[in-house]
């Protein structure tokens, strides 16, 4: 009995002296915050095209995932060049007469890509917001779960990240070509579109110090497991 109480004790010792996290954990939670409110912005703000706002007679104000922003866009569909879309509107907005009807040109197959993606995307990362501030405020090394939530963590931000980077990819490509947006030659990504990016590769990179900081803590508790093992056989052999 003594000796399973030493044993169990000095474990817990052990335990509580090894790090809840190393560095490459550290800096994991520090990136994703910044990928976090990059890609949280990105996604709520319209900006990822704007117009040159040097330009008094441009069409197009600017652009976002689910906002479009026009000064003064004719409706493609009138010949006539009756009816023209001022100010901004949600891209499903039910309320402005005609806007439904040219919701196929204002979401092509490469925005409804762009859109599926980027909220993958969005949703990882809300989902990993919670993952990581449990691992920051709650987790540690005695809590048998506590390499799974990291490796989880890991996993997880590194498909959101990837996600993301399709998503801008596919944007990058098509998002400023000819016959879709008036005036294309006059317009450029925005910053929405820049934290986009940095938003979606930040995941990636974060992901990668994750998965590094659950093969550190996995090779930590193996070390602590084989060093108890070897101090029971030293007791049951003296």
């Amino acid at each position: 009995m003594q000796q399973n109480s030493e044993l169990i004790s000095g474990r817990a010792k052990a335990l509580l002296k090894m790090k809840r996290r190393t560095l490459s954990g550290s800096c994991g939670i520090g990136l994703f915050m910044i990928s976090f409110i990059c890609v949280f912005l990105a996604f709520a703000t319209p900006s990822w095209i704007v117009s040159d706002y040097r330009i008094t007679g441009a069409k197009l104000d600017r652009l976002g995932l689910w906002t479009h922003c026009f000064r003064s866009l004719a409706d493609p569909n009138d010949d006539y060049n009756r009816r023209f879309f001022v100010g901004c509107r949600w891209v499903f907005d039910p309320f402005t007469t005609g806007y439904d009807e040219i919701r196929g040109f204002l979401i092509p197959p490469f925005m409804i890509a762009t859109q599926f993606f980027y909220t993958l995307c969005f949703i990882a990362s809300l989902v990993g917001f919670g993952l990581v501030m449990f691992f920051f405020l709650c987790a540690g090394p005695d809590q048998k779960f506590f390499v799974k939530l990291i490796k989880g963590t890991g996993f997880l931000l590194l498909g959101g990240g990837s996600c993301g980077c399709l998503g801008v990819i596919i944007f990058a490509i098509w998002g400023n070509k000819d016959k879709w947006l008036p005036e294309h030659a006059n317009n450029f990504f925005g910053w929405s579109f820049i934290l986009a990016v940095i938003g979606a590769i930040g995941l990636v990179a974060s992901s990668v110090l994750f998965l590094t900081e659950a093969n550190v803590q996995h090779k930590k508790l193996k070390q602590l497991k084989d060093s108890q093992a070897r101090f029971e056989l030293e007791r049951s052999t003296k």
